[in-house]
């Protein structure tokens, strides 16, 4: 079994990152082959941290109704139980990244601000 939503997080990461490890990118692929249908294909595709998040939502989704489905006594309902747990986390962990991503935007904002107030530009 594998936790194809944290693999399609991880390529849809290096998406918006930029990063070029080829090796973790075929990994992760691999690990997806047969599986990028639905909110998991679109989670390895984002681009942005908001199509990370709306798409990691519809992901969770779709797990809690398999997980719905699957008798509690079967032998993969404490994986997929696991496997919830940890794509929750990683929604949480994708909201802090968001977030301070805005704030750093925002200070940036507040820096531009404090410049021009110390030293204004004479308008022409």
């Amino acid at each position: 079994m594998s936790c194809y939503e944290i693999e399609a997080l991880r390529l849809g990461l290096m998406n918006v990152l930029g990063t070029e490890n080829e090796s973790a990118r075929q990994h992760a692929e691999k690990e997806l082959e047969g599986h990028l249908d639905g909110p998991v294909g679109a989670l390895a595709a984002a681009e942005t941290l908001a199509e990370i998040e709306r798409h990691l939502d519809a992901a969770l989704v779709d797990l809690e109704e398999e997980i719905a489905r699957t008798d509690d006594d079967a032998p993969e309902y404490d994986y997929l139980r696991g496997r919830l747990v940890a794509v929750r986390d990683a929604e949480r962990t994708v909201q802090r990244l968001t977030a301070q991503g805005e704030s750093v935007l925002g200070g940036l904002g507040e820096a531009h601000d404090v410049l021009h107030e110390a030293f204004p530009v004479e308008d022409e």
